[in-house]
């Protein structure tokens, strides 16, 4: 058996399971007690624990991520470098890796490879960022949320761009697939080896093949260095033109050739999403003598301006090289097509200009800004744009884009336009919210035909089902009539029939939390099933009611247990509260505690000797007001909240008068009615 597995680390942690097993390090599953959540521990081997090589690479990743902060990124609790102990603490990340989804969906929907590649950019646009190289981009280290999220993991080889350049002992680092060229030689490595790794992610994700197979390591990387893979869409030509130039772009040979920032190449997958017809013509920057004017009139107009190509001296030798008639005609061609370039941008001006050229200078203008991308109610609310233009909407729907955010604008940013000027803003409407159908009972196939209906996901899982026959829906997570955002995916279990083996629901699941009943059926080889919380029990949080099939019963293994937990909402609390007493008070006075206007505590006590006073009260929900007066003086108000179960709160101390002690009887403080309940202690 595992020596961590039931071990507790740092008195917080307790490790249930192991995830899974890398080159230098242990993955487990662990319950944080003190934050009340399940987390994922990383744990360096421990015949590396002595290597100063591997210990730095491990440090390096702790170093990187908790530097790290983006809802793509694998969140980062918790380090710890002991002398024998080195583990980092992360997020648990309750789904599968994208290798895992790409082997069982075998090509993914170009729609859906968009959406996870955005995601990844974003993730590599926010490390680069914070000058983080991840260095090992590969679909074993992204992990893929059940909504369809998408999280960037293992930074464990990843370097620092301005940290020392990259060792021999290096160059072999990260998956020979999936690694850049410039990788596998060995050569300095910058952002671009990330950009490279994920174009090799796009393309498998799209064909479902790796560009490069060959019987071994050191072949695949020759051919990463020389070899020229197959076109994406020769393997599968449904996908886009424009799509397969984008991912062929992010592989290209030399890094100059490819998208020179994750950002860059996020623009153009926006572009491409805006418009899934287009073509883009990165090859008319690469090439010698190109011709500017033939190239323009064949280059796609919704694309940017093509950049310069900087390589002039190779453009001034060719001149120079053909003096006489052709070269003069190659210059007057040149001359020519500028000259057109000219009078098109100062078309395009003219147009876009004219009425502020009519109105004369004297007109207020103000250069148009950029709207997308920002939310609509942060636009509206800038004083400065709401006095100079007048806005008009209309809605757009893009799931990937969060509600509220502009998706178009017109005019388009970067012209000069004059005070009044309307603008139409295109904004995001409000995600959908549609209900998981009742599907339990259904074929498989109808199943996904009504989810895709109402515009949700799916993922199928088969279980043993005793009862249900092979092919139907035993259950569904969410569960049917839960809401849920439109495309959000839902889990199907399809039963495989009865399992040849029969287990039996574990005994004594009642009154256990839920985690370790958790534990305990997957180590029995059952599948957790719906787990619903009531909350009219009066049992603690977490607290295990039922399950279905109830503890003892004889299934197949493989199969579903629901389980039914107590919110915590209806137990009964008792919530306490130590409160100090004037300290220059000597005298006994006449303490009297009041619950919701109702005394529960009368007693004479003097300040100076007792210091502190403690109050308690038991109740199971509702938040109760606790008042206490002094000599009839009002003291102290707090605030007992029994919904939360939270310790109480001092909502306000009020200054005394206190004299020598003065045992008359109080005036009642205002307050609604209360039970009477327990008094203070």
């Amino acid at each position: 058996m595992d020596k961590f597995i039931g071990k507790r680390l740092d008195g917080k942690y307790e490790i249930h399971d192991l995830l899974g097993v890398g080159g230098m390090a242990y993955v487990y599953r662990a319950y944080d007690r003190v934050e009340d959540r399940w987390v994922a521990i990383k744990i360096l081997k421990e015949e590396f624990s002595d290597n100063s090589d591997f210990l730095r690479r491990f440090r390096n990743e702790a170093k990187a991520i908790t530097l790290l902060s983006h809802p793509n990124i694998v969140e980062v609790f918790d380090v710890s470098f002991g002398d024998r102990l080195q583990y980092i603490v992360m997020e648990y990340i309750d789904g599968i890796s994208l290798k895992e989804y790409i082997e069982q969906e075998g090509t993914i929907r170009w729609q859906e490879v968009l959406h996870f590649t955005t995601q990844i950019l974003l993730a590599l646009e926010h490390a680069h960022g914070k000058g983080i190289i991840h260095r090992d981009i590969k679909p074993q280290n992204i992990m893929l949320l059940q909504d369809g999220t998408i999280k960037v993991a293992d930074f464990g080889i990843a370097r620092f761009s301005q940290s020392e350049t990259q060792t021999m002992t290096d160059k072999a680092i990260g998956s020979v697939h999936y690694i850049a060229p410039e990788q596998a030689r060995g050569d300095y490595i910058t952002d671009k080896a990330d950009i490279y790794s994920l174009g090799v992610v796009l393309y498998e994700m799209l064909t479902g093949k790796l560009p490069f197979v060959a019987e071994n390591a050191v072949s695949v990387a020759l051919m990463q260095l020389q070899a020229k893979p197959a076109q994406p869409r020769e393997v599968n030509p449904s996908i886009p033109l424009g799509l397969e130039q984008i991912t062929m772009r992010a592989m290209e040979k030399n890094p100059v050739n490819r998208f020179q920032s994750a950002g860059e190449m996020l623009d153009d997958l926006d572009m491409f999403r805006r418009n899934p017809a287009m073509s883009f013509h990165y090859d008319l920057h690469a090439q010698p003598g190109y011709d500017a004017a033939r190239g323009m009139d064949a280059y796609d107009n919704t694309r940017f301006t093509p950049t310069y190509d900087d390589s002039y001296e190779y453009e001034e030798e060719f001149v120079r090289s053909r003096r006489g008639a052709r070269g003069a005609m190659a210059v007057k061609g040149v001359i020519a097509a500028a000259i057109i370039v000219l009078l098109a941008v100062g078309a395009v001006w003219l147009l876009n200009n004219w009425e502020t050229l009519l109105e004369g200078e004297t007109a207020e203008q103000m250069e148009m800004p950029s709207f997308e991308g920002k939310l609509y109610e942060e636009v509206i609310g800038n004083e400065e744009y709401n006095d100079f233009f007048k806005f008009t909407t209309t809605e757009g729907n893009d799931p990937d884009r969060q509600p509220g955010e502009i998706l178009k604008q017109t005019p388009a940013a970067g012209i000069m336009v004059k005070k009044g000027r309307q603008v139409e803003l295109m904004v995001n409407g409000k995600v959908e919210q549609v209900p998981v159908p009742d599907v339990v009972g259904r074929t498989d196939a109808d199943a996904i035909a009504l989810l895709k209906e109402i515009g949700l996901k799916y993922k199928t899982e088969t279980v043993a089902d005793d009862e249900m026959e092979v092919g139907k829906i035993v259950s569904t997570e969410p569960s049917s009539g839960e809401m849920v955002d439109a495309g959000s995916i839902v889990i199907l279990r399809v039963s495989k029939g009865p399992a040849k083996k029969k287990v039996k629901v574990p005994d004594n699941l009642k009154g256990q939390l839920l985690y370790n009943v958790t534990a305990t059926l997957e180590d029995a080889g059952l599948v957790v099933g719906n787990v619903t919380y009531d909350d009219s029990s009066k049992e603690g949080k977490d607290i295990v009611i039922s399950t279905n099939p109830e503890s003892g019963a004889e299934v197949s293994e493989g199969a579903t247990v629901d389980i039914i937990v107590s919110s915590g909402k209806g137990a009964e609390k008792t919530l306490e509260k130590t409160i100090s007493l004037p300290a220059s008070v000597n005298a006994n006075v006449n303490l009297q505690v009041y619950r919701n206007g109702v005394v529960t505590e009368q007693l004479s006590i003097n300040p100076a000797l007792a210091g502190s006073y403690r109050v308690a009260f038991t109740g199971t929900s509702g938040v109760d007001t606790v008042i206490i007066t002094l000599d009839g003086q009002t003291y102290m108000e707090l605030s007992f909240n029994f919904d939360t179960g939270e310790e109480p709160v001092v909502v306000h101390t009020y200054e005394v008068n206190l004299g020598g002690g003065n045992n008359e009887e109080p005036d009642e403080p205002s307050g609604g009615e209360g039970d009477g309940g327990e008094g203070g202690e």
